[in-house]
């Protein structure tokens, strides 16, 4: 069974950090592809970043333009688990936060799509506010 459990979110004031955990289960964990995807109130879906796989992408890691230098994506193979690293947090920053997992089809250039994810978390809720 596939799961993957978002944790570490919660109220931080601007300026502030949090760091986010994908725990992820059921699935080649080196093969895929997991990314970082926001959605605040009444807004679309936004991806955040990604980080691909160990196997076929090494590692590397994408991010919006929104938040880079401010985010930080990274993957512990051995735990089965990508976290997010947010530095200087911003209210726009505020909403929740999902994580996702695809494989075979997952493409570098596409990494942005939330439709090229098959497996999703239930999301972690981020407000940023003081």
């Amino acid at each position: 069974q596939v799961q993957l459990v978002e944790s570490g979110g919660g109220l931080v004031q601007p300026g502030g950090s949090l760091r986010l955990s994908c725990a992820t289960s059921g699935f080649p964990f080196d093969y895929y592809g997991i990314a970082w995807f926001r959605q605040a109130p009444g807004k679309e879906r936004e991806a955040v970043s990604c980080v691909g796989s160990s196997v076929t992408n090494g590692e590397r890691t994408y991010y919006t333009g929104s938040v880079k230098g401010r985010f930080t994506v990274s993957r512990d193979n051995a735990k089965n688990t990508v976290y997010l690293q947010m530095n200087n947090l911003k209210p726009e920053d505020t909403a929740v936060y999902f994580c996702a997992a695809e494989g075979l089809a997952w493409v570098e250039s596409d990494w942005y799509y939330g439709e090229l994810y098959e497996y999703w978390g239930q999301g972690t809720q981020v407000t940023v506010s003081s």
